[in-house]
């Protein structure tokens, strides 16, 4: 089971894990709060579109109301309706013919009102005069009525239900007699169909009833069957009806004190929001499946550079360094790859590096192993030659003699560590070959050495200026008639913000021209011999050797300056911590 686990961990795996998870958790988070803002923005518009259904019921109701009124207060003001009224105050009997007058001017005034099915008028005694009948008042309506029609004094009373015929509602006013000094003169009772009271079918296919309530909160019309006591009394917006939540609306008029309430199903205005959370499903499914898809190439574009460097790294353990080939992917990418490959070369070069300089010690070894045989009886042969031509007063031969003897000496023996000495003793190896140089050229060779005697314990290669100066000596001196001034030259320099010296070693003989200069240059970095018939390799063997002893360092290197019939000067860096 681990080792399942451990070969399902992979790169490739776990970006592609981290981009699903972080694509779920922001699908379910865009999910929620979409689904949430809609389904507030579509119970809030449901909930604003209701209450203007609630304003234009309670506006139609309060017109209706208002015309009924107008209607009613034409009858009670029309001239011969307060004749008639006039006489039975009176006392005077209304005949029969007036009566049908009457009955006729009356429902002229009716005709032009919606939803008054008939009006009847009383005397002042309760009384009717129409329709043609003697039936008295208190037979269509309670006396409590009467009395709250008087303390009216002439303004609309409802009501309610007409207890005789619950297709119609009953209003009331009394009749004021204009000339009488608005005394009672009877009253009007207005007859009203119930089918124009309703802005609501008698049951709704989505389950929302209606209520009209009066000025006392008694239902006027309404097309729920249950208690609604409990609704009319409560001031909640959400009431249980049916084991249903319901949103109450409610709509109250200034006009007639009536409140028209509307119960909605809290399920009918959220019936949208199913819809809408199938489609985020069935989006978030589809954006899952393409995001899967590109995560898996991405994560596979991602992790298949790594990969390839990876095995290159793995053949690089087993012995094998090799270049990684370049890849066309992310930036950090390409420059891990450059640099691994740098660090391939590099490695490669050092490799050679080491094996060139492990072979050249090899041969320097043996090379001084064979100049080593019997290096005693040389230097005792040329002691006793010193002294046998001292005691010849030749002193000057004995002198050179002696230079010899220590010149073999410094170069066949090893009096420092390996192959590093310090800058006075390559110095002074200098003065000594100058010495048996002279014994060749005589007065015509002059030379001069200068360095600071602060840098005179600083760690040098062995041998590394004198060949310079034997090539500055051979061919400044040896191709030039007259004298010849042959220049070492130590001077501190900073470089790299580090302290290091500059060895210059200069002649004024003859110089080199451009194009053989430039071919000495090359062949010194091929490894070739500086001179054209193939013999000289004091350039080329002291630029290899500063290459071995300070690789990784941007110091050591040869500067070639010459001009023809000028002179020639060789110079190069060495940082004075000295050391490989």
């Amino acid at each position: 089971m681990l080792n399942r686990l451990k070969k399902w961990n992979t790169l490739r795996n776990q970006i592609l894990f981290i981009f699903l998870l972080v694509m779920i958790i922001v699908l379910l988070i865009v999910s929620l709060l979409t689904l949430r803002q809609v389904s507030s923005l579509l119970k809030n518009n449901a909930e604003k579109q209701i209450q203007q259904v609630a304003i234009e019921a309670t506006g139609r109701i309060d017109s209706l109301y208002e015309q009924i009124n107008m209607s009613s207060k034409l009858v009670i003001t029309d001239e011969e309706v307060q004749q008639v009224l006039t006489e039975v105050h009176h006392g005077k009997e209304v005949s029969f013919s007036d009566r049908q007058r009457l009955m006729g001017h009356i429902n002229r005034i009716m005709g032009n009102t919606d939803g008054i099915f008939s009006f009847q008028l009383f005397s002042g005694n309760q009384q009717r005069i129409l329709p043609l009948d003697e039936s008295p008042l208190t037979n269509q309506i309670d006396q409590k009525w009467v009395d709250q029609v008087k303390e009216a004094k002439g303004k609309m009373v409802w009501i309610g239900e007409d207890p005789n015929d619950k297709n119609y509602f009953l209003a009331i006013r009394r009749i004021n007699l204009i000339e009488k000094q608005y005394q009672n003169g009877g009253y009007l009772l207005i007859s009203i169909n119930r089918d124009h009271f309703h802005f609501a079918n008698e049951k709704y296919e989505n389950n929302q009833y209606s209520i009209l309530l009066d000025q006392d909160q008694k239902p006027i019309i309404q097309n729920y069957q249950g208690d609604i006591s409990g609704i009319i009394k409560s001031d909640k917006t959400m009431v249980q009806l049916n084991q249903l939540d319901y949103i109450v609306t409610k709509q109250s008029s200034k006009l007639t004190g009536w409140t028209v309430l509307i119960l909605t199903p809290v399920s009918e205005l959220t019936k949208g929001i199913s819809g809408i959370r199938t489609g985020i499903i069935l989006s978030g499914v589809v954006g899952m499946f393409i995001f899967t898809i590109s995560s898996f190439f991405l994560s596979t574009i991602i992790t298949r550079p790594i990969l390839r460097l990876t095995k290159t790294m793995q053949q690089a353990g087993e012995g094998s360094l090799t270049l990684n080939p370049d890849i066309s992917s992310v930036t950090e990418l390409r420059e891990l790859n450059s640099t691994y490959n740098q660090l391939v070369k590099e490695t490669n070069h050092l490799i050679q590096m080491v094996y060139q300089k492990e072979i050249l010690r090899n041969r320097s070894e043996l090379k001084a192993l064979q100049a080593q045989i019997n290096p005693h009886f040389l230097f005792n042969t040329l002691d006793a030659l010193h002294w046998s031509l001292e005691e010849k007063n030749q002193e000057e031969f004995s002198e050179i003699v002696l230079a010899m003897s220590d010149l073999f000496r410094y170069t066949i023996t090893k009096e420092t560590d390996d192959d590093w000495v310090f800058l006075k003793e390559e110095l002074k190896h200098i003065e000594d070959y100058m010495e048996i140089m002279k014994m060749r050229f005589g007065n015509r060779l002059q030379w001069k050495i200068s360095f600071p005697q602060e840098y005179e314990l600083v760690k040098i290669p062995k041998l590394i200026i004198q060949p310079l100066v034997e090539n500055a000596i051979l061919h400044g001196a040896g191709n030039k008639v007259g004298n010849c001034q042959i220049s070492v030259i130590v001077e501190p320099i900073i470089q790299d913000n580090k302290e290091s010296i500059r060895i210059s070693v200069q002649d004024d003989g003859s110089g080199i021209g451009k194009e053989r200069l430039d071919w000495i240059i090359q062949s010194m970095k091929t490894g070739g011999t500086s001179s054209l018939n193939g013999t000289g390799m004091a350039i080329s063997n002291v630029y290899k050797r500063l290459k071995l002893h300070y690789h990784g360092s941007t110091l050591p290197d040869l500067l070639i300056e010459s001009k023809v019939n000028e002179g020639t000067k060789i110079s190069f860096n060495l940082p004075v911590d000295g050391g490989e």
